[in-house]
């Protein structure tokens, strides 16, 4: 056997062994939160990057031996973005049999007209592409709504919001719109960004680069990406104990009052309401009581 044979078999299984295990990290994430049932009908937002293209292709791979039956829709939002390619994506969706939506909405003007150059347009961006899509879902019977979001974003997340909003949240891999609407879902939450792009490139996707967004190289995330990837080099794995330790909260060791009630533990006689109340009485009249003057003695001993 040559050594390009061999080369090019232990490629295939390589790859092989990659797409399963993708196939278990999203089935499991599908499992663990519930995402899918039964009878829905799942929006596949699609954009035509990696990310995206992973998730179609691994709830296409799921969907013939899922326990339940489900119907996917792939949906793309032309934002017409000057240079975008609308040909490709409904090129390679009808290549593949896979029913679609294009919704054109030109959010790119917009974005472009509200925006001081050189400001991050990513905020109005998606607050835009959302309303579109969320909009579409409602008026065709969409029952869960697939992002294509990853274990990185997920992390990426969690740090943004603690160092510029002083919030401990992060992406949940499943959840309910603000209006209470639509149940948004994240199948590839288990999923590391480098082995889903490893995939895509195996797969050839026809990927689609964002240029709008993509291009400001300055943006926040960028900066927690990198610091991610710095630990990662640096203590391989700590990006898998940091994700899952979001799942192993323990509100009493930490300081919400909202989440745990830190007021009654060793109150007596419910009396944690009124204590608090003169506690936080007390310091106000202290902090508001004019200061005097400390005495000053001429007595000389």
């Amino acid at each position: 056997m040559s050594g390009s044979t061999e080369k090019s078999r232990k490629q295939v299984y390589e790859a092989g062994k990659l797409a399963k295990r993708l196939r278990h990290q999203v089935g499991r994430a599908i499992a663990d939160f519930r995402m899918i049932e039964d009878g829905d009908r799942v929006m596949v937002c699609l954009s035509g990057g990696k990310d995206s293209y992973t998730l179609l292709d691994m709830l296409l791979s799921l969907q013939r031996k899922a326990p339940v039956r489900f119907e996917l829709v792939a949906v793309n939002l032309d934002q017409k973005q000057p240079g975008f390619p609308a040909e490709v994506l409904p090129e390679y969706l009808a290549s593949r049999e896979i029913p679609f939506k294009i919704i054109e909405q030109d959010t790119y003007s917009t974005v472009s007209r509200l925006i001081p150059q050189g400001k991050t347009m990513c905020s109005l961006c998606s607050r835009m592409r959302r309303g579109a899509l969320y909009a579409w879902a409602a008026q065709n019977g969409i029952t869960k709504i697939a992002l294509g979001h990853h274990r990185d974003d997920i992390l990426a997340t969690f740090f943004l919001n603690m160092f510029f909003q002083a919030s401990l949240k992060a992406m949940p891999p499943k959840l309910q719109s603000d209006d209470g609407r639509h149940i948004v879902i994240r199948p590839l939450a288990y999923c590391r960004e480098d082995e889903i792009a490893q995939y895509a490139d195996q797969r050839q996707f026809p990927i689609i680069p964002c240029n709008l967004c993509g291009s400001q190289e300055h943006l926040q995330r960028k900066t927690v990406r990198r610091m991610l990837d710095e630990w990662e080099r640096e203590f391989p794995g700590r990006s898998d104990m940091i994700f899952r330790a979001l799942g192993n909260v323990a509100p009493s060791q930490l300081a919400d009052r909202d989440l745990f009630d830190f007021a009654s533990l060793g109150a007596r006689d419910g009396a944690a309401a009124a204590d608090a109340h003169a506690w936080l009485a007390g310091s106000e009249a202290v902090a508001e009581a004019p200061s005097e003057p400390i005495p000053v003695s001429t007595t000389i001993d």
